[in-house]
Protein backbone atom coordinates (compact mmCIF):
# COMPACT_ATOMS: atom_id res chain seq x y z
CA UNK A 1 0.00 0.00 0.00
CA UNK A 2 1.48 3.41 -1.30
CA UNK A 3 1.36 6.59 0.95
CA UNK A 4 1.59 10.62 0.50
CA UNK A 5 4.16 11.89 2.70
CA UNK A 6 1.56 14.44 5.31
CA UNK A 7 -1.59 11.96 4.45
CA UNK A 8 -3.05 9.16 7.13
CA UNK A 9 -2.05 5.94 5.98
CA UNK A 10 -5.73 4.68 6.97
CA UNK A 11 -8.15 7.76 5.85
CA UNK A 12 -5.33 9.54 3.02
CA UNK A 13 -6.91 12.80 4.71
CA UNK A 14 -4.22 15.25 5.42
CA UNK A 15 -2.00 15.23 8.69
CA UNK A 16 -1.80 18.45 11.00
CA UNK A 17 1.56 16.84 12.04
CA UNK A 18 3.01 14.88 8.35
CA UNK A 19 5.34 12.66 10.84
CA UNK A 20 2.60 11.19 13.09
CA UNK A 21 1.43 8.65 10.26
CA UNK A 22 -2.29 8.15 11.46
CA UNK A 23 -4.94 10.63 12.18
CA UNK A 24 -6.78 11.83 15.41
CA UNK A 25 -9.66 10.44 14.42
CA UNK A 26 -8.52 6.88 12.83
CA UNK A 27 -6.47 6.48 16.04
CA UNK A 28 -9.83 6.81 17.42
CA UNK A 29 -11.62 3.65 16.07
CA UNK A 30 -8.36 1.61 17.33
CA UNK A 31 -10.52 -0.40 19.69
CA UNK A 32 -8.61 -0.19 23.20
CA UNK A 33 -10.11 -2.67 25.77
CA UNK A 34 -9.31 -0.51 29.30
CA UNK A 35 -9.85 -3.62 31.16
CA UNK A 36 -6.60 -5.48 31.01
CA UNK A 37 -5.09 -7.14 33.68
CA UNK A 38 -1.19 -5.40 34.06
CA UNK A 39 0.69 -7.97 33.91
CA UNK A 40 -0.56 -10.11 31.61
CA UNK A 41 -2.40 -7.43 29.12
CA UNK A 42 -5.51 -9.56 28.87
CA UNK A 43 -9.00 -8.29 30.09
CA UNK A 44 -9.25 -8.51 33.60
CA UNK A 45 -11.58 -6.68 35.92
CA UNK A 46 -9.41 -4.29 37.21
CA UNK A 47 -6.41 -1.89 35.64
CA UNK A 48 -4.12 -2.21 38.49
CA UNK A 49 -4.86 -5.68 40.12
CA UNK A 50 -3.33 -9.02 38.68
CA UNK A 51 -5.82 -11.40 37.12
CA UNK A 52 -6.90 -14.88 39.09
CA UNK A 53 -4.64 -16.40 35.71
CA UNK A 54 -1.67 -14.32 37.10
CA UNK A 55 -2.53 -14.86 40.76
CA UNK A 56 -2.13 -19.12 39.81
CA UNK A 57 0.10 -19.00 37.54
CA UNK A 58 2.12 -15.32 37.21
CA UNK A 59 4.15 -14.55 34.20
CA UNK A 60 7.84 -14.80 34.36
CA UNK A 61 7.39 -10.73 33.16
CA UNK A 62 5.91 -8.13 35.81
CA UNK A 63 4.35 -5.76 33.33
CA UNK A 64 2.86 -5.74 29.94
CA UNK A 65 1.88 -2.84 27.88
CA UNK A 66 -0.16 -3.09 24.75
CA UNK A 67 -2.30 -0.77 22.38
CA UNK A 68 -5.19 -2.98 21.32
CA UNK A 69 -6.05 -6.74 20.37
CA UNK A 70 -4.86 -8.33 17.02
CA UNK A 71 -8.08 -6.20 15.03
CA UNK A 72 -8.60 -3.81 12.62
CA UNK A 73 -7.27 -1.34 11.79
CA UNK A 74 -4.14 -1.98 13.58
CA UNK A 75 -3.47 -5.76 12.57
CA UNK A 76 -3.85 -4.55 9.13
CA UNK A 77 -0.82 -1.96 9.72
CA UNK A 78 1.05 -4.48 11.64
CA UNK A 79 0.76 -7.20 8.99
CA UNK A 80 1.61 -4.03 6.34
CA UNK A 81 4.76 -3.36 8.77
CA UNK A 82 5.62 -7.02 8.85
CA UNK A 83 5.03 -8.73 5.41
CA UNK A 84 4.31 -6.41 2.78
CA UNK A 85 7.93 -4.52 3.32
CA UNK A 86 6.23 -1.39 4.76
CA UNK A 87 8.79 -0.38 7.37
CA UNK A 88 7.89 3.28 7.36
CA UNK A 89 5.03 2.09 9.12
CA UNK A 90 7.23 1.54 12.71
CA UNK A 91 7.21 5.25 13.09
CA UNK A 92 3.44 5.71 13.17
CA UNK A 93 2.82 2.80 15.30
CA UNK A 94 5.32 3.31 18.02
CA UNK A 95 3.56 6.82 18.52
CA UNK A 96 0.48 4.90 19.17
CA UNK A 97 2.73 1.86 21.79
CA UNK A 98 4.04 5.34 23.60
CA UNK A 99 1.09 6.59 23.78
CA UNK A 100 -0.78 3.65 25.51
CA UNK A 101 2.58 3.41 27.76
CA UNK A 102 2.20 6.83 28.71
CA UNK A 103 -1.56 5.74 30.02
CA UNK A 104 0.16 2.82 31.44
CA UNK A 105 2.39 5.02 33.81
CA UNK A 106 -0.68 7.21 34.83
CA UNK A 107 -2.53 4.65 36.52
CA UNK A 108 0.25 2.52 37.56
CA UNK A 109 3.76 2.16 38.92
CA UNK A 110 6.07 1.23 36.20
CA UNK A 111 9.67 1.24 36.86
CA UNK A 112 11.79 3.43 35.02
CA UNK A 113 13.69 1.31 31.96
CA UNK A 114 17.28 0.78 31.94
CA UNK A 115 17.48 -0.67 29.06
CA UNK A 116 15.41 -1.85 26.45
CA UNK A 117 15.87 -4.62 23.83
CA UNK A 118 14.19 -6.32 20.78
CA UNK A 119 13.00 -9.71 19.99
CA UNK A 120 15.96 -10.98 17.47
CA UNK A 121 14.85 -12.87 14.48
CA UNK A 122 17.15 -15.81 12.34
CA UNK A 123 19.77 -14.22 10.91
CA UNK A 124 18.23 -15.60 7.00
CA UNK A 125 14.62 -14.64 8.03
CA UNK A 126 15.61 -11.28 8.66
CA UNK A 127 17.65 -11.36 5.61
CA UNK A 128 14.64 -12.08 3.46
CA UNK A 129 12.73 -9.40 5.00
CA UNK A 130 15.43 -6.75 4.98
CA UNK A 131 14.90 -5.74 8.57
CA UNK A 132 13.37 -6.73 12.46
CA UNK A 133 9.93 -4.89 13.33
CA UNK A 134 10.99 -5.25 16.46
CA UNK A 135 14.29 -3.29 16.23
CA UNK A 136 12.49 -0.62 14.36
CA UNK A 137 10.05 -0.30 16.95
CA UNK A 138 12.57 0.07 20.02
CA UNK A 139 14.62 3.02 18.47
CA UNK A 140 11.58 5.14 18.08
CA UNK A 141 10.54 3.90 21.66
CA UNK A 142 14.22 4.42 22.93
CA UNK A 143 14.55 7.48 21.61
CA UNK A 144 11.67 9.35 22.66
CA UNK A 145 12.02 8.15 25.84
CA UNK A 146 15.46 9.04 26.50
CA UNK A 147 16.81 5.30 27.50
CA UNK A 148 19.21 3.18 26.52
CA UNK A 149 19.11 0.36 23.67
CA UNK A 150 21.48 -2.52 22.33
CA UNK A 151 20.36 -3.90 19.19
CA UNK A 152 22.47 -7.14 20.18
CA UNK A 153 21.62 -7.28 23.48
CA UNK A 154 19.85 -10.64 22.45
CA UNK A 155 20.93 -13.40 19.83
CA UNK A 156 18.78 -16.42 18.77
CA UNK A 157 21.46 -19.15 18.54
CA UNK A 158 19.08 -21.33 16.29
CA UNK A 159 16.81 -21.24 13.77
CA UNK A 160 13.18 -21.87 15.08
CA UNK A 161 9.60 -22.02 13.35
CA UNK A 162 7.15 -19.47 12.91
CA UNK A 163 5.57 -19.36 16.00
CA UNK A 164 1.68 -18.66 14.60
CA UNK A 165 1.91 -22.28 12.79
CA UNK A 166 1.74 -23.73 16.31
CA UNK A 167 -0.13 -24.54 19.13
CA UNK A 168 0.29 -23.39 22.60
CA UNK A 169 2.12 -26.54 23.83
CA UNK A 170 4.89 -26.98 20.48
CA UNK A 171 5.71 -23.09 20.62
CA UNK A 172 7.24 -23.26 24.37
CA UNK A 173 9.09 -25.96 22.93
CA UNK A 174 10.31 -24.47 19.72
CA UNK A 175 11.49 -21.59 21.76
CA UNK A 176 13.21 -23.63 24.06
CA UNK A 177 16.78 -22.15 25.02
CA UNK A 178 16.85 -20.32 21.51
CA UNK A 179 18.23 -17.27 23.04
CA UNK A 180 21.54 -15.67 24.47
CA UNK A 181 22.46 -12.80 26.15
CA UNK A 182 25.11 -10.65 25.12
CA UNK A 183 25.56 -8.14 27.38
CA UNK A 184 25.18 -7.99 31.58
CA UNK A 185 21.99 -6.93 33.03
CA UNK A 186 22.19 -7.29 36.64
CA UNK A 187 20.08 -5.05 38.47
CA UNK A 188 18.74 -3.41 34.87
CA UNK A 189 14.96 -2.75 34.78
CA UNK A 190 14.15 -4.45 31.31
CA UNK A 191 12.16 -3.49 28.80
CA UNK A 192 11.07 -6.33 25.90
CA UNK A 193 9.68 -4.36 23.16
CA UNK A 194 7.17 -6.84 20.74
CA UNK A 195 4.59 -6.36 17.76
CA UNK A 196 2.33 -9.67 18.68
CA UNK A 197 2.21 -11.25 22.01
CA UNK A 198 -0.46 -14.40 21.53
CA UNK A 199 0.62 -16.91 23.92
CA UNK A 200 3.31 -15.06 25.36
CA UNK A 201 5.93 -18.06 24.66
CA UNK A 202 8.77 -15.91 23.07
CA UNK A 203 8.82 -12.90 25.29
CA UNK A 204 8.65 -15.40 28.49
CA UNK A 205 12.04 -17.46 27.62
CA UNK A 206 13.45 -14.27 26.75
CA UNK A 207 11.98 -12.98 30.19
CA UNK A 208 12.98 -16.18 32.10
CA UNK A 209 16.68 -15.61 30.40
CA UNK A 210 16.91 -12.24 31.98
CA UNK A 211 15.82 -12.57 35.15
CA UNK A 212 18.18 -15.56 35.28
CA UNK A 213 21.00 -13.07 34.57
CA UNK A 214 20.44 -10.93 37.64
CA UNK A 215 18.01 -8.46 35.69
CA UNK A 216 15.69 -6.59 38.88
CA UNK A 217 12.40 -6.37 36.59
CA UNK A 218 10.94 -7.18 32.81
CA UNK A 219 8.19 -5.20 31.24
CA UNK A 220 6.86 -6.46 28.07
CA UNK A 221 5.42 -3.38 25.63
CA UNK A 222 3.72 -4.27 22.51
CA UNK A 223 1.75 -3.25 19.99
CA UNK A 224 -1.33 -6.24 20.19
CA UNK A 225 -2.04 -8.49 22.69
CA UNK A 226 -3.72 -11.77 21.47
CA UNK A 227 -4.91 -15.12 22.54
Amino acid sequence: MLTVPGLCWLCRMPLALAHWGICSSCARTIPLNLALCPRCALPAFSRTLPCGRCLQKPPPWQHMVTVSGYTPPLSMLVHQMKFAHRPELSRPLARLLLLALREARRIRQLPVPDLVVNVPLWSRRQWRRGYNQSDLLCRRLAHWLGCRYEPAALRRTRETRVQHQLSARLRKRNLKNAFRLELPVKGLHMVIVDDVVTTGSTVAEMSQLLLRNGAATVQVWCLCRTL
